[in-house]
């Protein structure tokens, strides 16, 4: 099993050594020096971060599944059956992207049919991770980040937040196309304009994107060439979210000397607290200790947990300690999303069945909290209050965002119209195509063009140049979708060999 880091150790030698009212602040972020912060970058990110067109289906973004309003995690439902649906090994988990063929095309899944698939755990929250040297509930991204394309290694220490980044972008359940090649998404990025699936863009995205309205242009500003690579997204992104430190939650005040930061009942919900050695995993004042356990949640044969990483039989079923700050605005709870309320999670402690994996807690043996239905109230005061900061609840800077395509799916009932005058030229060995928006222009959010019947590019604007068309002869088809995915007809166009006619009309 792993052992808690040393400075969780160190951090809960401190507290319990220290005098009452001792000062409790968070540590400053760790930064790699081969990715520093600066603000180029840092917006960069956040745009990325807030992105659809990251996804192989432009409907999944990194924000999807870590929205500041619901504490970091993902407010949405999804569930996946195990092996079996409707048993005790079912998890409630993140939904992603539909089932793909590596053309791209939906294709009908042997789980999710023709449904999004759901991820196997729930999204963990995003903001506790800006301190760990592992990430995701295994620890399955380390602190060593190398090139997804070189296998270079680019950061040698904390690159967690770089290489968890990777990770979700190249999963075939969350974000990419089974087989699709890092150069397929910097070549999209390279013509689709910014956040153009989104609305209500934040001030800061508004004015980058303002002066730098390309994403090489916004590359370029923050690396100073155009040039975009897997190694640049990821570093964008994790300089983002190593900004997203949410430091204002009346706890906070309160460590600072603010005797009415906090109500009587979260005063004594942070008592009990400590005395029913919460804080022996959940180590203030990052409220995680940052290791792996076993709670006894559900049997390690359901999931293996850290041992499916390092192999070791001692690490079976143990999972990250999450951090709890802003729990209380998350809508489900543990790796399996099957608490939906914060004092089911809080409640399990009491009641939960004790399975023979289950690890003791640190420093304090095995669990046995017997808490008062006082002391529950008042630790969930405490949880689901004291330790929320007022930014991250009302998605105020640095945690604001804009609106993603899928939160307006529901204003979308209707099919758009087909688009009109499709048309397709040969120019230097590529193919350029044109279309009209569709007349009634309803709700038109991008546009699926295929090439014989496969994916050729999801994109938001009327004009693409196909730079990947042979000399053969080529049938085009423009479909227009709204934030719904309702799906038009199909504008359809045929272009001859490449010694034929230079070019054709459709219809």
């Amino acid at each position: 099993m792993d052992p808690p880091s040393l400075r969780a150790r160190v951090t809960l030698g401190l507290l319990l050594l220290a005098p009452v009212g001792a000062v409790l602040a968070l540590p400053r972020v760790p930064v790699p020096p081969e990715n520093p912060i600066t603000e180029p970058k840092r917006v960069l990110g956040k745009i990325l971060f807030w992105d659809e067109q990251l996804s192989s289906d432009n409907t999944v973004a990194c924000g999807t599944c870590h929205r500041p309003a619901s504490g970091g995690a993902d407010p949405r439902y999804g569930r996946h059956p195990g092996t079996d649906p409707g048993t005790i090994d079912d998890v409630y988990g993140s939904p992603g992207i539909v089932g793909m063929d590596s053309g791209g095309m939906a294709v009908e899944h042997p789980v999710f049919g023709r449904g999004h698939q759901i991820t196997g755990r729930l999204s963990p929250s995003n903001f506790g991770g800006l301190w760990a040297e592992r990430l995701f509930w295994d620890g399955s991204a380390g602190p060593e980040f190398r090139d997804p394309v070189t296998g270079r290694v680019v950061i040698e220490r904390h690159g967690a937040l770089e290489a968890q980044t990777l990770v979700a972008l190249s999963n075939d359940a969350e974000m990419m196309k089974p087989g699709r090649e890092w150069a397929e998404l910097t070549a999209k990025l390279e013509h689709e304009a910014p956040l153009a699936l989104a609305t209500g863009w934040p001030e800061d995205v508004r004015a980058a994107i303002g002066a730098d309205p390309s994403y090489p242009a916004l590359f370029e500003r923050a690396f100073g060439d155009p040039a975009i690579t897997a190694v640049r997204i990821a570093f964008a992104i994790a300089a983002y979210q190593r900004t997203l430190v949410a430091d204002e939650t009346p706890w906070d005040r309160y460590q600072a000397g603010d005797d009415d930061a906090m109500t009587a009942a979260e005063v004594q919900g942070w008592r009990a607290f400590q005395s029913l050695r919460c804080m022996n995993c959940h180590v203030p004042p990052l409220f995680t200790n940052d290791a792996f356990f076993n709670i006894g949640l559900r049997r390690v044969e359901y999931d293996p947990g850290r041992m499916g990483v390092t192999g070791d039989p001692a690490d079976a079923g143990d999972m990250k300690v999450p951090s709890l700050r802003n729990a209380g605005l998350r809508k489900r709870f543990m790796h399996t999303g099957e608490f939906t309320h914060l004092g089911a999670a809080i409640g399990f402690y009491q009641t939960g069945t004790v399975f023979p994996e289950r690890d003791d807690i640190p420093g304090a043996g095995t669990y046995a909290f017997n808490m008062s239905s006082v002391q529950e109230r008042d630790l969930f005061a405490f949880i689901g209050e004291a330790l929320t900061d007022p930014r991250v609840r009302d998605e105020t800077y640095p945690f604001d965002r804009p609106r993603l395509r899928t939160e307006n799916a529901t204003q979308d009932t209707q099919p758009p119209a087909v688009p009109g005058k499709l048309t397709a030229t040969r120019v230097d060995g590529e193919v350029v195509l044109s279309w009209d928006e569709p007349a009634d222009d309803t709700g038109v959010v991008d546009y699926v063009l295929q090439r014989n019947r496969r994916i050729a590019a999801l994109t938001t604007a009327t004009r693409f140049t196909d730079r990947d068309a042979g000399p053969e002869r080529l049938s085009y088809r423009v479909y227009a979708r709204d934030a719904a995915l309702n799906e038009s007809g199909a504008a359809e166009v045929i272009i001859g060999e490449a010694a034929g006619p230079e070019g054709e009309s459709g219809r």
